[in-house]
């Protein structure tokens, strides 16, 4: 299951930006995923929440953004959504593409952060 090494990429990912930044706790993790990815989400899932319990990570919850396939239409002169993974064809005019232009991402798109809370020495006098 080669969703568990992505869960784990996410995961590094994510905690070397918190890092990088100096933010707090990383309550959640958001991605984009389309269904040409060649990843099924929930083994994602499942390897997220496996792979999270061992990580600098261990609250943050993953958030999947189901994209769309998405195909340039010669005809329409238009980027089109299909209607079935099976059927590349524009869902305006019928027309058939092997243009693909969106579903095949698997990319993160944000941090959900805790920022890290600073005590102030003037209201603790």
């Amino acid at each position: 299951m080669h969703e568990l090494s992505i869960a784990l990429n996410i995961l590094d990912v994510a905690a070397e930006e918190a890092e990088r930044r100096s933010i707090g706790c990383v309550e959640a993790v958001h991605i984009k995923l389309g269904p040409l990815s060649g990843i099924v989400k929930s083994a994602l899932l499942s390897a997220f929440d496996l792979a999270r319990e061992h990580s600098a990570l261990p609250e943050a919850r993953l958030v999947v953004e189901d994209m769309p396939i998405v195909i340039y239409c010669k005809h329409c002169q238009a980027e089109q959504p299909v209607e079935s993974i099976q059927e590349l064809v524009c869902s305006v005019c019928r027309t058939p593409s092997n243009h693909v232009v969106g579903g095949r991402e698997m990319e993160i798109t944000a941090l959900e952060i805790t920022a890290l809370e600073i005590a102030d020495p003037e209201i603790n006098a």
